[in-house]
């Protein structure tokens, strides 16, 4: 419902601060709570100011200071947590621990108040089901619980769980939303997000590292298609106790995606394979494809993603190229 308060973890991270934005801009009252782990400031400079917003700095795991805010709050959107590829390989606990402690705080500080809550899950939940479009009742194929590639796939599960569990026992009012790639500007090139990083190989002409052989297929959307998404879903009582995909079914290689990219920036760069066992840690395990049904939020909704793969890659190489000269004006 607009015009009410709406606590966003995560909020200073990418999606957390395009939707900020978009909340402000609409007319709520927004209240940020990230402890900047990945989340930048700079990212909440358009609201920064602004009378109907607050930033908090603080982590979801403090009971404490996620209660105080809950109960501050009419709707909570729950964005907070550890991600990508890199990171979860690298430190599986930390990112299993984050997960699921963080969002078992903010539900129980939800159910206390009987505040609407949004969590963001992730196409990750599919695991290695390659048969597509996935609908939001598709399978999961997960491998063996000691390939640390899965314990995001499985901390995401849980969360999933557990929110329709206070949903169907204890009434709840839940909307569990799950991102399929949402990339854009202020997207951080670390931890392994594959279309920042290979922006900033293509505008220093570095070489482009692929993992694998590049034939696997993936989807990616638009980070402003994705709020519009999410803010629609607030607004819509219906969505109450559902969960959706949030994605854009525009299909692509990644040896494909690496080619346009050396196109749409103009670069010099060459394709560089990379071996999985090298780029990660051996036995590392993927999936050949991942592509969103998004019947269930257009229905409903009637929401598209407004916005091509080739509108993504601009705006990526556009905001990556002013940072550089950014950069070179400061040496």
């Amino acid at each position: 419902m607009r015009g009410g308060t709406i606590l966003v973890t995560g909020g200073a991270g990418f999606i957390g601060s395009h939707l900020v934005d978009a909340l402000v801009a609409r007319g709520d009252r927004v209240v940020v709570l990230d402890n900047l782990p990945a989340g930048r400031l700079s990212n909440l400079s358009r609201v920064a100011g602004h009378p109907n917003f607050e930033f908090v700095q603080g982590s979801v795991l403090d009971e404490v200071i996620v209660d105080e805010l809950v109960h501050r709050c009419d709707t909570v959107v729950h964005l907070a947590a550890a991600v990508g590829v890199k990171l979860i390989m690298e430190q599986p606990l930390k990112t299993f621990n984050t997960n699921i402690r963080g969002s078992q705080t903010v539900i129980a500080a939800a159910h206390r108040y009987q505040r609407k809550i949004m969590i963001a899950s992730t196409s990750e939940i599919y695991g290695k089901n390659s048969h597509g479009p996935l609908a939001e009742t598709a399978d999961r194929v997960i491998g063996s619980p000691a390939v640390a590639r899965w314990a995001y796939s499985t901390a995401k599960a849980v969360d999933e769980t557990l929110a329709n569990a206070y949903h169907r026992e204890r009434g709840l009012p839940t909307v569990v939303v799950r991102f399929f790639n949402v990339v854009g500007p202020r997207q951080s090139p670390h931890n392994g997000m594959v279309i920042p990083r290979l922006v900033r190989q293509a505008i220093r002409d570095e070489p482009l590292t692929i993992y694998g052989d590049g034939s696997q297929i993936r989807c990616f959307t638009h980070v402003l298609d994705a709020v519009a998404a999410l803010a629609t879903l607030l607004d819509t009582e219906a969505a109450i106790g559902e969960t959706f995909n949030v994605g854009n079914p525009e299909e692509v290689s990644i040896l494909d995606l690496a080619e346009r990219i050396i196109k749409h920036s103009a670069s010099g760069s060459q394709l560089r394979l990379v071996p999985y066992d090298t780029a990660y840690s051996a036995g590392f395990e993927d999936m050949e494809r991942r592509v969103p049904d998004i019947g269930k939020l257009c229905a409903l909704t009637g929401w598209r993603p407004g916005r091509t793969l080739d509108d993504i890659l601009q705006d990526v190489i556009v905001e990556a190229q002013a940072e550089a000269r950014a950069a070179m004006s400061r040496v």
